[in-house]
């Protein structure tokens, strides 16, 4: 979400910080997407951390003094520590603070922004808009195709063994994200596989899992506009009844993938189509 999307619809966006080579950035202030994969590519040392404490409770200070109560969505507990600190920290506010945990990241992290700020403007109070977005955390799902494994190595999710045989037999490994934890979902022989390997598990999902709900297929992506945009149209051309999105992924995904990781994901339709991904 961008910042003129948050000023767009009352929704305050705190950025997440990275230290590269022991530098301290703040993801869309003071690092841009394509800087931090240049960096990434020349072999910079690059760790993820939450958004600094005293900036949270600042922003927490701030809505308060014009608000009652407020609802807080953060990265997904299974990807960040952030969920945690963040629920100690609104013991201190009595209620005011209402921290979300849904699984949501990306694309469909924002359609929960989205759906919180549709609650809100229908006169819903903080509390009970955590206990609804929370309800509907499982009304999405996104995989995501990696073409590097070179950052996967780093991070520790696969092996330098695998990482190396991998590469010589040009795997490339889709990951799901359930409940907001990346998990391995299959190996596929080069990226177009990796490509079907999605779509056929997000159509086996729509027809099953989400049969009978009205959903909206968005994509995801590592690297350029350009990238993102052809991805995007790929999918458009396999999903025609939808209004296909590009969304960049969080810095924090791409600290793991690299540059031209591409996801498909689906996320419940907005009831309210003024809060939509697509309007």
């Amino acid at each position: 979400m961008t910042a003129a999307d948050g000023e767009r619809w009352g929704i305050t966006i705190l950025p997440m910080p990275f230290f590269i080579d022991g530098k301290s950035y703040l993801e869309g202030q003071n690092l841009s997407s394509e800087e931090f994969f240049r960096l990434q590519e020349k072999g910079a040392k690059i760790t993820t951390s939450q958004p600094v404490v005293g900036d949270l409770i600042d922003v927490w200070e701030r809505a308060l003094n014009e608000a009652d109560d407020l609802v807080y969505i953060p990265m997904s507990a299974g990807l960040s520590g952030s969920y945690e600190t963040a629920k100690l920290l609104a013991k201190e506010y009595g209620g005011r603070v209402q921290v979300v945990n849904n699984y949501r990241i990306s694309a469909t992290q924002k359609a929960s922004a989205l759906r919180a700020a549709e609650l809100r403007d229908d006169g819903w109070d903080a509390a009970a808009i955590r206990e609804q977005l929370e309800k509907e955390a499982g009304d999405a799902t996104i995989y995501l195709a990696v073409n590097d494994l070179t950052y996967l190595k780093k991070g520790g999710r696969i092996t330098p063994a695998v990482a190396a045989i991998g590469s010589v037999l040009n795997i490339k490994p889709v990951l799901k994200i359930p409940e907001g934890r990346i998990d391995m979902f299959a190996k596929t022989r080069g990226m177009k596989k990796a490509h079907q390997v999605m779509v056929e598990a997000l159509k086996k999902e729509l027809e099953d899992r989400f049969a009978g709900k009205e959903m909206e297929v968005h994509t995801a992506y590592t690297g350029t506009a350009e990238q993102g945009e052809e991805w995007r149209r790929y999918i458009q051309d396999i999903f025609p009844g939808n209004v296909v999105t590009a969304n960049i992924l969080p810095l924090s995904i791409a600290a793991h993938t690299g540059s031209g990781a591409v996801g498909v994901g689906c996320v419940a339709k907005a009831r309210n189509p003024e809060y939509s991904l697509i309007s």
